[in-house]
């Protein structure tokens, strides 16, 4: 496999859109159940925070060594500052949408033992006003990247997503979108599509043969008018379908410690590495190499150029 493109990488920048959270983590000891309750007591004795959702792909796209500017929702709370001052340690240029009528999405975890004992969410969806806002910022920055990501967490914040892409194509940036849900003719016209193996369960139906997968994998292509469509698929791989037919390549072997964001993490080493001038397929073997080494990481974690050396 050819050397990492660390140079053209650097000079790309990537416009990440989509729904931001906050990864709160509460690390522990369990030494005894409540006498309250059959649950076990966890002593906190250790707090983390990461950037989650979009914020996450973003995170991975700097730590790979491309630029990154971050769009999204936030509420006018503590958590919303937190990504605001994380987003900013980084090396991310986020422009946040504040709205003071919304919380932050945030998931608290607490871990016990090196496991998640507990995950608490707090999400709502934002409202007209902060879409329109979002829009707005997302027209006004789109011509001066290279490549344009939607990360659709189902938080609201790409509820509007079709005129996001239509903005994009009518700047001529390539647009990735890593999609939720069934509905994905509101995808339609971006440049590529990235469902899991669950997700394209949901928009095709299952299947029972590659040969089936790859029939109804170019047929939502074409009715969605995509340039290329990658279905990752966890231990067995990921396959490519573009105009070429597809391709496939297998999962590399590591030991599997966490899979939290190593979705983030494919999707920002297939855009960085597209960015750079790659074709689909070499992209793939990098966002592939990249999924393999951030699954062997507690939580939602990054990867760095180096290690994909």
């Amino acid at each position: 496999m050819m050397a990492f493109p660390s140079e053209a990488v650097a000079r790309s920048r990537v416009l990440v859109v989509g729904d931001l959270m906050l990864d709160r983590y509460w690390f522990g000891e369990v030494e005894r159940i409540s006498p309250e309750a059959p649950v076990p007591v966890v002593r906190v004795a250790r707090r983390e925070d990461r950037l989650g959702g979009a914020a996450n792909v973003a995170r991975n796209i700097v730590s790979l060594g491309a630029q990154a500017t971050l769009v999204g929702v936030v509420g006018d709370d503590e958590a919303g500052r937190r990504i605001a001052a994380l987003s900013q340690q980084e090396g991310i240029d986020a422009r946040l949408v504040v709205d003071p009528q919304l919380p932050t999405t945030l998931k608290m975890r607490v871990m016990g033992r090196q496991q998640q004992l507990l995950r608490v969410d707090f999400e709502e969806t934002p409202d007209g006003g902060c879409l329109d806002m979002l829009k707005g910022d997302v027209e006004a920055l789109i011509a001066r990247h290279d490549m344009v990501v939607l990360s659709d967490y189902a938080k609201g914040a790409l509820a509007r997503v079709e005129g996001l892409i239509q903005a994009a194509r009518a700047a001529g940036i390539p647009v990735l979108v890593d999609p939720k849900g069934h509905a994905y003719r509101r995808y339609a016209g971006a440049t590529i599509i990235t469902p899991n193996r669950a997700e394209m369960t949901d928009a095709v139906g299952r299947w029972s043969t590659e040969a089936e997968l790859e029939e109804r994998a170019q047929r939502l292509r074409g009715e969605l008018s995509l340039e290329a469509l990658l279905v990752t698929r966890s231990e067995q791989g990921m396959t490519l379908f573009t105009d070429e037919g597809r391709q496939h390549i297998d999962a590399q072997a590591h030991e599997v410690f966490d899979v939290s964001g190593a979705g983030d993490t494919v999707l920002a080493a297939l855009a960085v590495t597209r960015a750079a001038g790659l074709p689909w397929f070499e992209a793939v073997k990098w966002a592939n190499r990249a999924g393999g080494v951030v699954v062997g990481k507690l939580g939602t974690s990054v990867v760095t150029a180096g290690e994909l050396t």
